[in-house]
Formats: C-alpha cells, sequence, structure tokens
C-alpha cells in the first residue's frame, strides 16, 4: 500500500479544521442528506397523484407499480451517480464535486413539479418523468458520494462516531420531516381536488429550497484538510493525482474484498431503512386506514425519534467500536421490528400506534447511524469519496428492492403484516450476519 494513502497521526493533528470549518460540513452534509430523503418521501406522499397523472392504468395498483418502478430507477442510477461524482471527488477535491450534484439534483426536483402532464402531452409526459427520476438518481448518488465523506473528514476522531449519526441518521430525518411539514401544511390549507390537480407540484417546488440552502452552505466549504494534506504529499513525490482512477481499484484485488464485505452490512440497513421508515406511510394508510393528518404527524415524530436515536447511537459506536455496536443492533432489530409490525395491527388506540410508529421508524434509522464513520474507515482517502459513495447506494439500492418484494410476496393487504414481519426478520438477519464478517474499524482513519 501506497505510503500517500493515509495520513499519520502527527500529520492529521497539526492541521485540525476550526470549529466553524467542521460546523459548516456538518451542516452542508445534513443538507445533502435531507434533500436525498426529500426526494424519496415526497414521491410516496403523492405517489397515486403520479400515478392517475402520468401512468394511468385500468387498475389502480399498476398505476401504483408504476411510480414505484419509477422510484427503482432512481435507485439503480445512485451507484452510477457516485462512482462519477466520487471519483471526482477523490481526484480534484470535495467541494467542487459537491457544489455540482447539489445543483444539479435541485434542478432535477424542480423540473419534477414543472412537468405537464399525459393529458396534456400525451406519452412523453411518463418519458420525461422517468427521465428525469433516471438523472434524479445519478445526481442523488453524487451527493451522497459527497457528503458521506465531507463531514466525517472533517471532525475529530472523539466525535466521528456522533458525526456519522447526525450526517446519516440526522440528515435522512430532517428530511423527512420536512416532507412530513410540508405535506401536512399543503393538505391541510387546500382542498383534496386542489391537491390532486395541482398542489401536489408544490412538493417538489418545495425541494429546491434545500437545495438551495445546502448550495449557499457548501459555497463557504473549505476543502476538506485530509484530502488537501493528502494531495499536497502527492505532490511533492511527484504523482499524478488527477489521473488517478479511483474506481478501477476499488474492484481491483487490493479493495475488492473490502468493499464486498461491506454488502451484507449495507444491504441489511438500507433494507431496514426502507422497510421501516421508508415503508410506514404505506402500512399507515392501506393497512391502518389512518388519516392524511394522523399519518404526517406520525410520520413528523418518527423523524424526530429517527434524529435523536441516530445521534445517540453514532456517539455510542464512538464510545464502544462500531462492530459492537452493529451486534447489538442486529440483535435488537431481528426481536422489535417484527414485532412492531405486528403489534400495530391490534393497537388499541391512535397514540399507542404512534408510539410504536416511532420507535419502529427510530431503530430502522439508528441501525445505519454508525455506517458512514464505518465506511470511511474502510477506504483510504485516495479512494473514500468513491468507495463510501459506491458501498452505500449499491448496499441500498439492493435494500431498497424489499418494500416492493413484500408487496408483491404478500397474498393481500390483510397478509401483508405477517410478511412485512419475515421481510423484517431475515433482513435483520443478514444486517447481524454483516456485522459478525466486518472487523473494527474505529481509529482506522488515523493510521
Amino acid at each position: 500500500m501506497s505510503n500517500t494513502e493515509y495520513l499519520s497521526v502527527g500529520e492529521l493533528a497539526a492541521d485540525t479544521p476550526s470549529n466553524r470549518q467542521v460546523l459548516i460540513a456538518a451542516l452542508v452534509s445534513c443538507f445533502g442528506w435531507a434533500l436525498d430523503l426529500y426526494d424519496l418521501v415526497i414521491l410516496l406522499y403523492v405517489a397515486p397523484i403520479i400515478g392517475h397523472l402520468f401512468f394511468p392504468a385500468d387498475a389502480p395498483l399498476l398505476s401504483m407499480a408504476a411510480v414505484f418502478a419509477s422510484f427503482g430507477v432512481t435507485l439503480v442510477m445512485r451507484p452510477v451517480g457516485s462512482a462519477w461524482f466520487g471519483s471526482y471527488a477523490d481526484r480534484r477535491g470535495r467541494k467542487g464535486a459537491l457544489m455540482l450534484a447539489v445543483s444539479l439534483a435541485g434542478v432535477v426536483t424542480l423540473l419534477l413539479g414543472a412537468l405537464p402532464t399525459l393529458r396534456q402531452i400525451g406519452i412523453f409526459a411518463p418519458v420525461l418523468f422517468v427521465a428525469l427520476r433516471l438523472a434524479q438518481g445519478i445526481f442523488i448518488g453524487g451527493v451522497t458520494a459527497c457528503t458521506g465523506t465531507v463531514g466525517v473528514e472533517a471532525i475529530s476522531e472523539r466525535w466521528r462516531g456522533f458525526m456519522s449519526g447526525m450526517v446519516g441518521g440526522g440528515g435522512g430525518a430532517i428530511g423527512g420531516m420536512l416532507a412530513s411539514a410540508v405535506f401536512w401544511i399543503t393538505t391541510s390549507s387546500m382542498s383534496g381536488e386542489a391537491f390532486g390537480s395541482w398542489g401536489w407540484r408544490i412538493m417538489f417546488f418545495t425541494g429546491i429550497a434545500s437545495s438551495l440552502v445546502g448550495l449557499l452552505i457548501a459555497h463557504k466549504l473549505e476543502e476538506s484538510p485530509v484530502w488537501l494534506k493528502l494531495r499536497a504529499a502527492k505532490v511533492a513525490k511527484g504523482a499524478q493525482t488527477a489521473k488517478e482512477r479511483p474506481i478501477r481499484r476499488i474492484f481491483s484485488k487490493q479493495y475488492r474484498g473490502v468493499f464486498l464485505a461491506n454488502m451484507p452490512l449495507v444491504i441489511g440497513a438500507g433494507a431496514g431503512y426502507y422497510l421501516t421508515s421508508g415503508y410506514l406511510p404505506t402500512y399507515l394508510k392501506i393497512v391502518l386506514h389512518l388519516r392524511d393528518h394522523d399519518i404526517s404527524m406520525i410520520l413528523f415524530l418518527s423523524s424526530v425519534g429517527a434524529l435523536f436515536s441516530s445521534l445517540l447511537v453514532g456517539q455510542l459506536s464512538q464510545v464502544f467500536g462500531r462492530r459492537p455496536v452493529f451486534l447489538c443492533l442486529g440483535f435488537i432489530r431481528l426481536i422489535i421490528l417484527p414485532a412492531s409490525v405486528l403489534l400495530m395491527v391490534s393497537a388499541p388506540g391512535l397514540l399507542t400506534v404512534g408510539a410504536i410508529a416511532v420507535t419502529f421508524g427510530s431503530l430502522g434509522n439508528a441501525s445505519y447511524a454508525p455506517l458512514l464513520a464505518f465506511l470511511n474507515e474502510r477506504f483510504p482517502t485516495t479512494l473514500r469519496a468513491s468507495g463510501v459513495g459506491l458501498s452505500w447506494n449499491v448496499g441500498f439500492a439492493i435494500g431498497g428492492m424489499a418494500p416492493t418484494l413484500t408487496s408483491l410476496t404478500a397474498p393481500s393487504v390483510s397478509g401483508l403484516p405477517a410478511t412485512l414481519a419475515v421481510f423484517l426478520a431475515a433482513t435483520s438477519l443478514l444486517y447481524l450476519v454483516g456485522a459478525f464478517m466486518v472487523p473494527e474499524t474505529r481509529g482506522n482513519m488515523l493510521r
């Protein structure tokens, strides 16, 4: 391994970022992650309307399936974005790649809200919708590749686990809270007919706000000190940093095993998220038949719970180590998540349902809170943005198939709780196996 891939403890300590730099890095990372989650949740909220306006079919379920397929192509394209933007970030710097990805993701979100419908332009409407979702996948993949590295690299070793929870789980929770709040405000302030006609566009238009705020903060972001020091060391040795090929090296014999060993844990974490927070809006609507107002409030509280649980679990991984926390979470998930799904069906009232749902969503988010720190510690600085982005987005793309498989496997709506419980148990078991497979990484960024 090249001695310019890692920096010594002394070299890192000699150029510790200021508190202002750390705060900006944390904010831009959280807003980037919030944009990712907002993009997911708003489509889930308006899926029936999108299906009617862009993918009409005789059977409503077929229309909905087309909408979820457009969500699926976004997941598939995210690893592509991670490869492109992550490679650029590793070769030329984190800041430029991040600003470009955030800008383009915001533009696509805005365009999705401005699209004419099938009735207005015919077959071009669904074609353009899917094309924009493909582009959104690439740019969001780029955002997660960059923001997944910027914050964790900037923070001191003592708070790296906390930063991981703040960016991964906390940023996602902020995106979920924003989406829930916007959905509640728009549905409460207009009739159902108005929301179905044009109000749904507001959900997409407001997405640009998160992107703009993230872009303004990113403009003040200073380049990662770890990356700058490593580039200086390479330049001093005459290395050609711009001509390196990080993606090729990740799949080389030296790092391919690291990437593949990450997959069971990341897939289990991704499936856990999509089957909890990602699936909760559908579950509350079609299984428990709750009103939109009640659903939005439960989802908002679930996001608040996810924020605090992610911060707590992230910091616990700094105290006790990444691997022990992953193992504990795996055992807890294996019991609590399937039980929560079944208990919500028989819960005596809305308050009890809400309490279980908050626990359900919080645990699903907390299980990937230490994941960003872990992935950053698995790759050297020269490959970090590419390695973190690809590991995260490939794993979450595969894990993101779990809700679709759950819906297709369930014999009926009444049989959905039992089917979901089985999938939650299976994916929690995969997460646990992954936790047994990986080594402890705490402190590896200083080696």
